[in-house]
């Protein structure tokens, strides 16, 4: 089996979300824009990382992105988070994106990358994440 085309998902994790393109979402040749899903995996792992900081975030960086295979139209598109850091006011996620393409139950790992986000307060400044979730 490789590694692309996967029959399970991450053990053990939820999708933090899942959406489905639409054909605005898409280039001439029906696949969907790397920044939809850029955008998309961000948004995931924002959920994480504000779950984990218990409250506000912050993107700081993307240390790490490949895209393996191409999303398009239709694909259901599930998103899943998980924390591989906690710092003083730091999260890194590593996200991983999954699809199912049309009625069909494989599953294709398609993006994975390492984002990482700063815990904020309500002054917008950097704040520290709570060491015992």
């Amino acid at each position: 089996m490789s590694e692309t085309a996967e029959s399970a998902v991450p053990p053990g994790l939820q999708p933090a979300i899942r959406a489905v393109p639409m054909p605005a979402d898409a280039n001439q040749n029906g696949d969907i824009f790397g920044g939809w899903v850029l955008s998309q995996m961000d948004i995931a792992g924002g959920q994480v990382a504000a779950r984990r900081a218990g409250g506000r975030v912050a993107t700081v960086a993307i240390t790490a992105m490949s895209f393996h295979q191409p999303v398009v139209v239709g694909d259901e598109v599930s998103f899943y988070g998980e924390v591989v850091r906690v710092g003083r006011s730091s999260i890194a996620v590593k996200i991983e994106s999954w699809v199912r393409r049309g009625l069909g139950e494989e599953h294709i790992k398609v993006t994975e990358g390492l984002f990482t986000y700063v815990a904020i307060g309500a002054d917008r400044r950097p704040r520290p994440v709570p060491q015992n979730p």
